[in-house]
């Protein structure tokens, strides 16, 4: 197994290039499971997220070519099984997402209830509701989601009582084919639902409204192929500027939807560093000789502050002068990485959904331990910034979801290697 080692106090400096975003790349990714034709990826990550997800498609039949470079080929002109087993799924939730696909195309799907990162319960009863309401037939059977649909899905008008990325993105996939019109309601807004409603309709799906909460589906009998270029990341852009307004220094973000963070930067801006932004770049500069402020912040469904860079936000505002309320609206459970920025000599007391952090002149190095994807980062942007050598342990979490990152910021004069545990 793998650890990070870095040796902090070393202001960043340089220009890293964003990768494509990896919730939208693992959702894409179903989309040879809609159609006959060829689906070609571009801008593609390379994670374990992507390569765990191509297991499962090449399972299911689909011929999956990875290369050259961020270049993904997957071709499915008939489908080898309609089963997706508890061994392939239970390393990443997003590849439940095969099931509404599999009843679109093959009216039937055996897929099993997902795993993935314990920052908080994520039941999948929403999916299966939306599936149900577009007229599947769903048991569960000792784990498995066992669904049909004879005669395919219907068109359907959804509600979600609550915003759910996730079940929108499975509702959305598995429309395209139904019969008929579909109606969500209080959908997710993410810029990823847009990519995926992009890629689909340059296949021939006529959906509206993507980015909106209330998105039209009109099914269509078969879809064509696509070539598509994956949105870039803005939780990987994010954490990049946190660590470089933590670390100090100068880093230009390049490949980037800087609209894509609109509630990020101001906050960036409030906590002391410069943000210089352009369409596809942004620049982040901070004097490491100058202390932080402090800045509050509670996450949201976007277009509010992502949940995905409230640990990476908490690593900033350890060194603030000053005291910082953080409050977690997304996930009951994602304040893991606190212990592990204590043990640092962060100054942060958790009471329900919020946490309260006393910022500190100087953290220091320890030996650290990864509880999940983005608590990974945090630990890496407090290391940047601590004196002394710190050990980040199980950093496969890490890898789920950051292409390179020792690499990308080693490239910025950070002093940071991979090694052996």
């Amino acid at each position: 197994m793998d650890k990070i080692v870095i040796e902090g106090g070393a202001p960043l400096k340089g220009e890293i290039k964003i990768s494509g975003a990896k919730n939208s790349a693992i959702k894409l990714m179903v989309l040879p499971l809609l159609t006959d034709q060829p689906v070609e990826l571009t801008n593609m990550p390379n994670l374990r997220d992507t390569r765990s997800m191509a297991g499962l498609l090449r399972h299911l039949g689909v011929t999956v070519e990875e290369g050259p470079g961020p270049r993904m080929f997957m071709h499915a002109p008939k489908l080898a099984s309609t089963e997706a087993p508890y061994d392939l799924v239970r390393k990443m939730r997003a590849t439940f997402n095969v099931l509404g696909p599999l009843l679109a195309r093959e009216h039937k799907a055996k897929v099993s209830l997902p795993g993935g990162c314990a920052i908080g319960a994520r039941p999948v009863d929403l999916h299966l509701k939306a599936l149900e309401a577009m007229g599947a037939k769903i048991e569960l059977i000792e784990g498995y989601v066992v669904a049909t649909a004879k005669g395919g899905l219907k068109g359907a008008d959804i509600t979600f009582p609550f915003i759910s990325v996730g079940a929108t993105e499975h509702a959305i996939l598995a429309a395209v084919l139904a019969k008929g019109e579909t109606t969500l309601n209080n959908a997710a807004r993410e810029p990823e639902i847009i990519d995926l409603a992009n890629a689909l309709n340059a296949m021939g799906a006529r959906i509206t409204g993507a980015g909106r909460s209330e998105i039209q589906i009109v099914g269509v009998k078969s879809l064509d192929g696509v070539s598509h270029s994956v949105v870039p990341d803005r939780i990987e852009a994010g954490t990049y500027a946190l660590a470089a307004a933590t670390a100090g220094g100068s880093v230009r973000l390049v490949n980037v939807r800087s609209d894509h963070l609109g509630s990020l930067w101001p906050l960036i801006a409030q906590a002391g560093a410069k943000v210089t932004m352009d369409e596809t770049s942004v620049l982040i500069e901070r004097n490491p000789k100058t202390r932080l402020k402090p800045v509050d912040v509670e996450t949201q469904a976007y277009p509010g502050f992502p949940t995905d860079l409230q640990a990476q936000f908490m690593a900033m505002c350890c060194l603030a002068d000053g005291v910082s309320i953080i409050r977690e609206n997304i996930f009951e459970n994602r304040f893991m990485h606190c212990p592990e920025l204590a043990r640092m000599g962060a100054d942060i007391k958790v009471t329900g959904r919020e946490a309260i952090v006393r910022g500190v002149k100087q953290l220091r190095a320890a030996p650290v331990m990864a509880t999940d994807l983005r608590a990974s980062a945090s630990l890496i942007a407090a290391g940047l910034a601590a004196q002394g050598t710190t050990h980040i342990s199980r950093v496969y979490h890490l890898d789920r979801g950051f292409e390179h990152i020792e690499v990308k910021l080693g490239n910025c004069g950070a002093n940071i290697r991979r090694e052996k545990e």
